[in-house]
């Protein structure tokens, strides 16, 4: 029984995600496609100009007017970031996956239990409480400093990146909490009490069914809360002390600062700095895009 309605949800998502040609004149197209070539062209410059830049000799990137097709390659930036004396690359890049992992992996467990019993179980409160979760979103971070930096000296994680975790879980939450509930709610929930009835649990329920129905919104909010951890630079700057702590962010800074014309470098490590994220939305893309439009379609 519980296979059957698996298979016809899956058959309906499928169809709800089925695209249909849709017929239209040639000056739309063009608009359109004009439209995608301006954004492309304005999104991917940036991206290049860093590519090139990172392994264009010194004397190349200094040159006026300046040269978008570099006459001459050299890996001399590269090797200067993997250089511990001039910039310790591979201790800031373990800090910030330390911090990203483990950030984006708590952001998920909590926020599928918390955005589950939103949308599914009756409790006093349950109203106040999903709405203040989005009310808090609503500040923003700059404002949220000194109040939880209070909180990390009474804590006594100032300078540990345990500070960044909680800083960075308490951002994510709500966002999180908002995808995974709407995303819930469109799970009929006939299937689970389906499931019951056939004497499940209610936590069998949510890791054999609700789950697996929800990997997209799962791994939406795994990325979301990765990149803002991956990025941020705010909280890391005022909680973070010492070198052996930084994340990239905080180190690219330290590098742009410490130092006098070194773009070379700076734009070698900004493109090693976006690689992995880079590579996990190739990979996750699909997943992503459908975990934050499902829940926004109706009927």
């Amino acid at each position: 029984m519980i296979q059957t309605i698996l298979a016809t949800v899956s058959e309906g998502f499928g169809n709800a995600f089925g695209r249909s040609r849709i017929e239209t004149s040639l000056w739309e197209r063009v608009v359109f496609y004009g439209a995608i070539a301006l954004t492309l062209f304005v999104s991917l410059l940036p991206f290049y100009w860093m590519v090139v830049t990172s392994f264009m000799p010194e004397s190349a990137i200094y040159s006026l007017p300046p040269s978008f097709v570099p006459q001459e390659l050299t890996l001399k930036h590269y090797q200067s970031v993997f250089s511990p004396e001039t910039f310790p690359f591979v201790t800031y890049f373990k800090n910030s996956l330390i911090i990203s992992v483990i950030t984006a992996g708590m952001s998920v467990v909590v926020a599928t239990f918390g955005a589950y019993s939103f949308a599914r179980l009756n409790y006093p409160g349950r109203g106040l409480f999903s709405r203040g979760v989005l009310l808090v979103y609503m500040f923003s971070g700059i404002l949220l400093v000194v109040p939880l930096f209070k909180i990390i000296v009474w804590m006594g994680l100032v300078d540990n990146l345990g500070s960044l975790v909680v800083t960075y879980l308490v951002q994510t939450l709500p966002v999180s909490l908002y995808m995974l509930g709407n995303y819930f709610r469109s799970v009929p929930p006939e299937i689970e009490e389906a499931a019951m009835m056939d004497g499940y649990s209610r936590l069998e329920v949510i890791f054999r069914i609700t789950l697996p129905l929800s990997a997209p919104a799962i791994v939406a909010v795994f990325i979301y809360t990765y990149m803002i951890a991956w990025n941020e630079y705010l909280f890391a700057s005022i909680f973070l002390r010492t070198q052996s702590t930084f994340t990239l962010p905080i180190g690219l800074d330290a590098l742009s600062s410490g130092f006098h014309q070194v773009w070379g470098q700076i734009m070698a490590a900004s493109l090693l700095t976006s690689i992995p994220i880079i590579v996990m939305f190739v990979y996750l893309e699909k997943y992503m895009v459908e975990g934050l439009t499902f829940g926004s379609v109706e009927g």
